[in-house]
């Protein structure tokens, strides 16, 4: 088993090192650095990579690095683990979901080392780090306002990332077509097996989602062999996998003050009423209905909406019962359970 390298870090099997690599400077010139946490296990196996707020405001993927990294079951770590929890350090520190540039990092890889300010970000993060793993988890949650039950975004018709999709255990799994210039993009045309987690809000803590999270990454980790596999009373079995074909964002057909009648996770049927569309100096009411059955996946939590807005994700699959029951099995799993 030889040394890990990244960057100036030469790290020794069975340790554990911080990279800081230098980003590329502001108009300030101050010096920024981007910390890659390294962990070396005693003995071979993939190298995981985990990013987390690659969209600066989404700070859950933060704290489920950061979980995970203290968990002294890494003791025990095969393989090696490249964690970057703030990827986007610019919009991290701005709390905004972009870089000064007002360009999306999920949208510039693999980057450019010449390129935009963004572009420079991706080809930094793709050059030194991802390009030297095996496997990816990428950690977001919805955008400003929107909440996201805790779900997996992936190819589900490539078998070895469903596999590893069906041992995180999250409430659901949707199948998602990829994005030019994301993250999971550029994992995918490696042939590099990625997840993307959601899960929560963006600039809020959502602790659901947070220890959906934790678990999920340690699961995978088991099921890569990295880590040990868990004890039986101290696993969470969901009631069957939830695999989703399809998705709809209900959009508000007019605007005004909406009164959600439904919550995450919640079951509807084709023709329920989702919420109320209220104007804030009339006595007109809009009754906004579900156009198919199905879970909603995520939902709009400001209350004022204009005409067109996004205010449910509703996915559509069968066994839409089971969700609720999933949601359950976790809560009360975390509740029960002691963090290490």
């Amino acid at each position: 088993m030889s040394a890990f390298e990244l960057y100036n870090q030469r790290v020794l099997p069975g340790h554990r090192a911080i990279a800081m690599i230098p980003m590329p400077r502001l108009y300030d010139c101050a010096p920024m650095s981007l910390p890659v946490h390294i962990l070396h296990g005693k003995k071979p196996g993939p190298t995981l990579c985990l990013t987390g707020a690659v969209h600066g405001d989404e700070i859950n993927g933060v704290e489920i690095i950061r979980r995970v990294l203290k968990k002294t079951s890494l003791k025990q770590l095969s393989g090696t683990i490249l964690a970057i929890p703030v990827t986007n350090m610019y919009g991290f520190i701005y709390q905004n979901r972009y870089l000064m540039d007002r360009r999306d990092l999920n949208r510039s890889f693999p980057g450019s080392e010449n390129g935009s300010l963004a572009g420079r970000l991706a080809y930094l993060i793709t050059h030194e780090v991802i390009s030297k793993g095996t496997h990816c988890i990428d950690l977001h949650t919805g955008s400003l306002h929107r909440f996201n039950l805790p779900q997996l975004r992936l190819n589900t018709h490539d078998a070895e990332t469903y596999s590893l999709a069906k041992a995180f255990q999250a409430p659901v799994i949707l199948h998602s077509k990829l994005r030019e210039g994301s993250l999971r993009e550029y994992a995918t045309k490696r042939s590099m097996p990625c997840l993307v987690y959601e899960g929560g809000e963006a600039l809020r803590f959502s602790e659901l989602a947070i220890r959906t999270g934790v678990n999920g990454i340690c699961n995978v980790m088991k099921a890569l062999n990295m880590l040990p596999a868990a004890k039986a009373n101290n696993s969470v079995k969901l009631a069957t996998e939830l695999t989703i074909g399809n998705s709809y964002w209900v959009r508000a057909p007019s605007s005004g003050i909406i009164q959600s009648k439904k919550a995450l996770g919640s079951m509807v049927k084709k023709g329920e009423v989702l919420a109320k569309i209220c104007s804030p100096t009339h006595p007109e009411e809009y009754t906004l209905c579900s156009p198919i059955s199905g879970i909603v996946i995520g939902a709009n939590k400001i209350p004022m909406v204009h005409a067109g807005a996004a205010v449910f994700h509703i996915a559509s699959f069968d066994a839409v019962e089971l969700v609720a029951e999933n949601i359950e099995i976790l809560q009360e799993h975390f509740d029960e359970s002691i963090s290490e």
